[in-house]
């Protein structure tokens, strides 16, 4: 099951700092639970996870640690694949699972199907994933709020920027003519 089609998204740099683009789009009137990032396993925060020990010896990296677990933990879900996933929102778990027979939830192109992508972009986005960094993926409630966040995104120096309906349509038209 895909996610409604009411979603924009953005492709960033690895270098691209995550805090500001949610505090841009928590103030564009976008809620924490309907973002949805996906890090390349190369990505800063990707390694600060895997490296995460809440129980080290040195209280400082206990808390940042914590910190930082409990920061991913406030969106609708982070995806970081090989290294593991945080998802609050019920809609993201649903649009996700469709991973679920894959060897892993995170890290593959059903992932980006689940969340409304034709094949052929959800590979391209893989590809682009894994030399760029990360997917800032904004579920919207209304199909109305999707331009605005696009906006946001691109405000906020995505490299590529588009509503996930946009996309469709152009992967549709696309087909249609080569057919």
């Amino acid at each position: 099951m895909a996610i409604a089609t009411a979603a924009a998204y953005g492709i960033y740099s690895q270098d691209a700092e995550l805090a500001d683009i949610v505090r841009s789009l928590n103030q564009a009137g976008f809620e924490n639970e309907d973002i949805c990032m996906m890090l390349a396993p190369t990505h800063p925060i990707a390694s600060a996870v895997r490296d995460a020990s809440l129980f080290s010896s040195d209280k400082q990296d206990s808390a940042a640690s914590a910190g930082m677990i409990g920061w991913l933990s406030a969106f609708g879900a982070v995806l970081i694949p090989t290294v593991g996933f945080f998802i609050r929102s019920r809609v993201f778990l649903h649009a996700l699972m469709v991973a679920r027979e894959t060897p892993a939830l995170c890290g593959n192109v059903r992932t980006l199907v689940g969340l409304g992508f034709s094949e052929d972009d959800a590979a391209r986005f893989e590809d682009q994933l894994g030399r760029l960094g990360v997917l800032v993926y904004v579920s919207c409630p209304e199909s109305a709020k999707t331009l605005w966040a696009r906006e946001v995104l691109r405000h906020t120096g995505a490299r590529e920027t588009n509503t996930l309906e946009e996309t469709i349509m152009m992967s549709a038209a696309a087909m249609a003519t080569a057919a």
